[in-house]
């Protein structure tokens, strides 16, 4: 009832004609029931909360929070605050240093309350419907004085929202799916009734399950399994072999498993009824109906630019450069294109060398877009985004990727007279590769053509005339220094992690323009022309990472183990019993968060790499350190490094993980 209540009292803040400058004190009613009176605007948060987190910097007040989980990586301005710990075992020591007026916090974290009741205004904002995670934005815009901003995400969401409910509609009911949210790992797992997550498959024009119990997460068994037989199943993340009981007898004889109907969603989408609803519902209901969505006749929007901002390119040769927004296949798509006065020479890893071209552009088409996209082919596709942009074909090169045009890059090196403008889009977290070590799966002789979105794309014009020879130099130059961003950023290979960085993704492009201007002839390592490219691609791929993915060099080293697919849960899970693995986690996440233990294994996971390319050889010193180190945790006792981790990780890695195990074992004893 008391919950209930706070909805009811929050749901005013839904209306438009509550956006208004906000008038302190004011009250409201949180989650839990509780009446919250604000007597000034905030001005030292801590959100314990990731949906929060995510919500208060997507409005714009990023200012006044100083406190977050390791989980919050995206928006990329997450780099710069403070990480207080996880959200299950936040550090309630290094919250309090933080000195928190308003705290933000979640029905779990209960020892936070009790800690700081009376202390910080404690708010807990736990959403379980889409208008409820939307009442919440907008109270944190009015909180924030950010209502116009709260106001714009959530009318994007709707809008998002009835374009699928739209589409949706044109599906006869014989045809709709049935759609379960799988969570657990040995044991099927699936959100309540009253769960958020089965109103988005609702929204999806999925069928959702009904266990007749409310909550989070409950468990399900091999009746209920078997009775609803699911004929799409997702999940959050994209390791499905931590799934096992998906392979055991009589729980694989459902239609999505036999069907090979099992998706896999980033979990700040799956898992949070926040800032990007109407985003997520969308790339759902789009992997449900795949075939429904990319027929022509259940289109509900005109295929038609929507709106286009100017950019700022300073070179003569060009005419206008601008970001265009389109709907295509009614998901909004967005488009980088630049327009030269006249005709130009440009060379292009994806259409090779192209003579008259008049425009350049770089294409985004988003996740809804990517199955419907790739089944058309790379010349429908071009041919239909080209005719959508009013871009004629034989004299406009495009290249088309899956990183948000949002998140573009614009970087410009100069020497005297010089200059290169590298426009860069950027995304590492699941296609990145280690030429020369990773596998690749397509052999062209034997598949017909498989259309990716590019990954790291990257247009280079200069204020120099590039001959011929220098403009397919410059790849070389522009590829060596992507590598060295992504080795210097420490992006890792999405298919052997634990061992190698990545060298590019196996999507990537690079338009070379050819310019005017004093002629160019070389473009290599040893030229002043070759220096400014590789800075300039350098500078840009940093900076696009970082917006798209969220990660920079300095980011945490919770962030660098789930990139290695090392999770503490399990391993905290193989140390010990299964009563002792929570505070083991929790103690594990509270050394971790200590800069000199989080240090030496950054340290451990870079010498790691180095012996496995065998650049180390004698690893007895580091053996030593290890063993210093736990030891140093167990409080100068001698501690036991138990090989029971060792399985599957890197030799190095893993014995440095049992010392950082024995230290918060012996911690934990003490």
């Amino acid at each position: 009832m008391k919950k209930n209540l706070g909805i009811v009292i929050m749901m005013f803040l839904l209306f438009p004609g509550s956006a208004h400058t906000a008038v302190f004190p004011f009250s409201f009613t949180d989650s839990a029931g509780n009446t919250i009176s604000i007597e000034k605007p905030p001005q030292r948060v801590v959100s314990l909360v990731p949906s929060i987190t995510e919500a208060l910097l997507r409005i714009g007040a990023e200012e006044v929070v100083h406190g977050i989980t390791y989980h919050s990586v995206l928006p990329p301005q997450s780099s710069a605050i403070s990480a207080v710990g996880g959200f299950f075992n936040p550090d309630l020591d290094k919250v309090a240093a933080l000195e928190p007026d308003l705290i933000f916090y979640a029905d779990l974290q209960q020892g936070v309350r009790k800690r700081f009741n009376g202390r910080a205004t404690m708010v807990e904002l736990t959403p379980t419907s889409i208008d409820e995670g939307f009442a919440q934005i907008r109270l944190l815009g009015r909180l924030f004085n950010k209502e116009k901003e709260a106001a714009k995400i959530i009318n994007r969401e709707r809008q998002q929202l009835q374009v699928i409910a739209d589409k949706v509609d044109k599906i006869p009911q014989e045809k709709r799916q049935r759609v379960m949210r799988l969570m657990g790992r040995d044991t099927i797992m699936a959100p309540g009734d009253d769960s958020f997550q089965n109103e988005f498959i609702r929204a999806a024009g999925g069928i959702a399950p009904t266990w007749h119990k409310n909550g989070s997460i409950v468990p399900v068994t091999l009746e209920q399994w078997q009775e609803f037989n699911p004929q799409i199943l997702y999940g959050c993340g994209g390791d499905r072999s931590t799934m096992s009981i998906l392979d055991q007898p009589e729980w694989n004889e459902v239609d999505a498993i036999k069907n090979n109907k099992v998706f896999f969603f980033p979990c700040d989408l799956t898992c949070r009824a926040a800032t990007h609803t109407g985003y997520f519902v969308s790339w759902l209901a789009a992997r449900i109906y795949n075939q429904e969505f990319g027929d022509e006749h259940n289109f509900v929007l005109a295929q038609e630019i929507i709106s286009t901002k100017k950019l700022a390119l300073d070179l003569d040769y060009v005419q206008k450069a601008e970001i265009i927004e389109t709907n295509i296949k009614d998901f909004r798509n967005k488009t980088v294109a630049v327009t030269f006065k006249h005709p130009m020479t440009v060379v292009s890893t994806l259409e090779g060398q192209r003579q008259g071209i008049t425009t350049v552009a770089n294409h985004y088409f988003p996740p809804p877009s990517w199955g419907l996209g790739h089944r058309q082919g790379i010349e429908a596709l071009r041919q239909e985004t080209l005719q959508t942009l009013h871009l004629p074909e034989g004299s406009t090169s495009i290249l088309f990727t899956g990183a948000d045009m949002d998140n573009l890059s614009v970087a410009t090196q100069r020497f005297k007279e010089m200059q290169v403008t590298a426009l860069v889009t950027a995304g590492v977290s699941s296609n990145s590769v280690r030429m020369s070590k990773d596998t690749g799966s397509f052999y062209e002789p034997e598949q017909a053509a498989i259309n990716k979105p590019g990954t790291i794309n990257i247009m280079l014009l200069t204020n120099m005339q590039l001959s011929p020879r220098a403009m397919t130099r410059a790849l070389i130059s522009a590829t060596e220094a992507k590598s060295a961003a992504l080795q210097d950023l420490d992006i890792r290979s999405s298919y052997s992690p634990r061992i190698y960085q990545a060298t590019g993704t196996g999507t990537d492009n690079i338009i070379v323009v050819q310019g005017e201007g004093y002629p160019i002839d070389s473009t290599g390592g040893h030229t002043k022309m070759g220096e400014l490219i590789a800075r300039a691609v350098y500078a840009g791929v940093r900076e696009a990472v970082h917006q798209q993915n969220g990660l920079t060099a300095q980011r945490s080293i919770f962030q660098r183990l789930k990139e290695r697919k090392i999770s503490l849960h399990d391993l905290c899970s193989k140390a010990v019993n299964p009563q002792q693995a929570p505070p083991l986690r929790a103690e594990m996440e509270h050394i971790l968060l200590e800069p000199r233990y989080a240090d030496f294994l950054k340290a451990i996971l870079t010498v790691s790499d180095d012996v496995e390319r065998g650049i180390i050889e004698d690893t007895s010193s580091i053996d030593a350190w290890i063993q210093a180190t736990a030891s140093e945790l167990a409080g100068g006792r001698d501690a036991e490094l138990k090989p029971f981790i060792q399985d599957n990780l890197p030799q190095i890695t893993a014995k440095g993980l049992a010392a950082l195990l024995a230290g918060a074992q012996a911690r934990m004893e003490k």
